[in-house]
Order: C-alpha cells, then sequence, then structure tokens
C-alpha cells in the first residue's frame, strides 16, 4: 500500500467578524503588481496635482509639442518658403539701393530696417498658426484629455504649448539671420541697436503666440481662433494708426503761437527763429494708441545708437517711423524747423524719451493675460468649456 504525500495546509476562513487578528501589515513592505511580482523600487510615488507649473511638466508637454512639429511635413515647407522669401527681398532691396547709388552708411541702415521690418511683417503672419489651434485642435483630437489626466497642471500645459510655439517662431527668425547680417554688414547700423531690433522681433511673436493659445481656449474651433488672432494682429498692426488717424479730430485744436527757424519775412534770405500763430493740433493726447503697434516698438528699439543724420527725420525707415510717432507723442508741443538747407543736427527736443518701454509694458500685460486665461480655461475640474465640446 503506497502512501499519499501530504495535503497543502488550506488557507484560512475569513471570519465574518471581520479579518482574523494578528500582527499589523508592514506599511513599508513592496507593493505587489497585478502579476504578483513586487514593485520595483525606482518607480517614483505619484505626484499629487499641486496647480503649480513645474519645470519638469513645462518641459514635457514643450517636448511632445516639438516632436509632433518636427515629424510634420509642413513646418520644414514653410522653413524653406520663409527662407527663399527673405533671401529674395533681402537680395532686391541691395540691388535696388546700390542701382540707386547708395553705398555709404544710410545704404546699410535703410537695407538693414527694410529687412527687420519685412522679418516682422511674415513673423506676425506665420506666429498665429504656430499655437492659435494648440489647445482646441488637441481637445478634438482627444489628446488634451489625455494630458489633462496626468499630474501635469494647466499651467504645464499652456506654457509647455507656450514654449513650444515660440521656440518654432524663433526657428523662423533664425533662417532669416544670414540675410539680416548681410544687411547689417553693409555698416551704418549699431549693434546695439541691431541687437535690440531682433529682441523686439522675438519678443513680440512671444507674445503672438500667447494670444494665439488664449483664443485656442476661448474658441471650439480651430479656424475661428485664427481667424481672432489675425484680427488681433491687424488690430495692433493697422488698427492703431487708422484709430489715431480717425480720432486727431476729436482732439483740442486751435491757432497757438509756435517757435520757427524759418525765413521771417518773404525777402529774408537768412534763417531765423522767430514766432508765428499757427493752427496746432494736439496729438498727445491719442498719439498712446501708436504705442502697442509692433512695428513702432521695433522701429524706436532699432535706432538706439544711431548717429546723427543732419535732417530732422533720419533716412532710413526704422528712424522715420521713430520721428514721426514721437512728433504725435509730442504733439503741438515744440520747435518747428522748415529750414532744410541749414545743416542742422536731428535733435530730439521735443521727443526724447522713447516709447518703445511702454509698448513693451504693454506687450507684457498682454502676454501674461493671454497666458493666465488659457491655464484658467484648462483648470481641472472645468468649469465653462466651450459649446459644443466635451473633455474627452
Amino acid at each position: 500500500m503506497t502512501q499519499l504525500p501530504p495535503l497543502p495546509p488550506s488557507a484560512p476562513e475569513p471570519s465574518p467578524a471581520g479579518p482574523p487578528a494578528g500582527p499589523p501589515a508592514d506599511v513599508g513592505a513592496p507593493t505587489t503588481t497585478l502579476a504578483g511580482q513586487p514593485a520595483s523600487s525606482s518607480v517614483p510615488p505619484p505626484v499629487p496635482r499641486s496647480g503649480r507649473p513645474t519645470w519638469w511638466g513645462i518641459r514635457t508637454v514643450a517636448v511632445l509639442e516639438a516632436r509632433q512639429r518636427l515629424r510634420s511635413t509642413r513646418w520644414k515647407v514653410a522653413l524653406g518658403v520663409w527662407a527663399a522669401i527673405v533671401g529674395v527681398v533681402t537680395l532686391g532691396i541691395v540691388m535696388t539701393i546700390g542701382e540707386m547709388g547708395g553705398a555709404d552708411e544710410t545704404a546699410g541702415r535703410i537695407s538693414f530696417g527694410l529687412v527687420l521690418l519685412f522679418v516682422l511683417m511674415l513673423g506676425l503672419l506665420v506666429a498665429p498658426t504656430l499655437s492659435a489651434t494648440s489647445i482646441n485642435g488637441d481637445r478634438t483630437t482627444g489628446t488634451l484629455a489625455v494630458l489633462q489626466a496626468t499630474t501635469l497642471s494647466a499651467w504645464d500645459i499652456v506654457l509647455g504649448k507656450l514654449a513650444a510655439a515660440w521656440v518654432s517662431a524663433l526657428a523662423f527668425l533664425a533662417v532669416s539671420t544670414p540675410f539680416l547680417l548681410w544687411a547689417f554688414a553693409l555698416g551704418g547700423t549699431p549693434i546695439a541697436g541691431a541687437l535690440l531690433g531682433v529682441i523686439m522681433v522675438a519678443f513680440v511673436l512671444l507674445v503672438v503666440c500667447a494670444i494665439a493659445l488664449a483664443m485656442s481656449a476661448l474658441v471650439a474651433r480651430t479656424s475661428g481662433s485664427a481667424v481672432l488672432t489675425y484680427l488681433t494682429v491687424a488690430l495692433l498692426s493697422i488698427g492703431t494708426p487708422i484709430a489715431f488717424g480717425l480720432t486727431s479730430s476729436f482732439v483740442s485744436s486751435g491757432y497757438e503761437d509756435v517757435r520757427v527757424y524759418g525765413y521771417a519775412n518773404p525777402g529774408d534770405d537768412v534763417c531765423t527763429w522767430h514766432e508765428e500763430s499757427r493752427w496746432v493740433t494736439h496729438t498727445e493726447h491719442t498719439a498712446w494708441m501708436l504705442v502697442p503697434n509692433p512695428f513702432t516698438i521695433v522701429a524706436d528699439a532699432g535706432v538706439l545708437g544711431m548717429p546723427s543724420s543732419g535732417s530732422s527725420m533720419g533716412d532710413d525707415p526704422m528712424s522715420v517711423i521713430s520721428y514721426a510717432v514721437r512728433m504725435t507723442l509730442a504733439g503741438g508741443v515744440g520747435d518747428v524747423n522748415e529750414c532744410w538747407s541749414d545743416d542742422m543736427p536731428w535733435t530730439r527736443d521735443a521727443h526724447p524719451v522713447p516709447y518703445w518701454p511702454w509698448g513693451v509694458g504693454v506687450y507684457v500685460l498682454m502676454g501674461a493675460g493671454a497666458t493666465w486665461f488659457a491655464a484658467r480655461r484648462l483648470a481641472i475640474p472645468a468649469r465653462t468649456l466651450p459649446k459644443g465640446t466635451r473633455i474627452a
């Protein structure tokens, strides 16, 4: 007769009164996975959602966005088209100025100013497309809910998307660098003015990306957010001078005594200082509308260190724009120089204070407000969603 092997000990049956009495479980013991294997001690514990931006979260979202753009063929084609357009325009500007006989420092200032303002104009056309569909596009495809379900905060998502959009915009600006250096090499443009002008272009593109991100969080449809962003850019670029022109008739005007440098009498052949009663429009009350214009900000920053040109208005595009806005800021106050034949230095007695820092302040408020609005729209739990949308 063979002996049967001993039976394994049976598991104790659960007591109806609760778990069996015994020593308490070790809270520090490693947890087990669904497969019954102990979890690795290298796995970080879950990070609670704090709502504050973190460098890790911003970097994660920015890298995800950047990888999507790098895999896109349209973005590479856009860079190539951008470089071709800027190159052709730069070549045309240099050749045109060369045929007009310009080979001195004035030609260099004109070339650099035209190329920089053209790059700014292209940037205002391209920057809205980089982030105007960033949030509502992800919400439509359902990928936004995946990010919101993680430990990433709303600020991480918004700042990460903003960083990726701005880096993409800077890539377009970097492609333009060889052509800007070409125009700068012609001479006449101070290094400080050139650097500050390029920095202002990059700063304006950052604010435009932030505005586009806010529009993307506000509107459900991607086409609607893109249109609203372009309208905002048009309002800043074209709407501000139009509004200034339309409101000029509402400011106080009238005849006032003005100090004029010119011919006091019809028969004089020597310019002298004298006073005349002239019609004066006090544009200083409405000139603040021109300060947020992106072209005026870049132009006024670009004339930093510009040498005196011998005329009252300058002879390069950035000097002309800066002088015109400063004259409107001065309004009817200041002297008038009408003796163009005299070699008088280019004075700024009527508009001595640069206005581009005020424009930067306005843009900082606009960019910060747009970023805050986008983060509020992505906060969890969501309070309100765009009409016709859902979280996932």
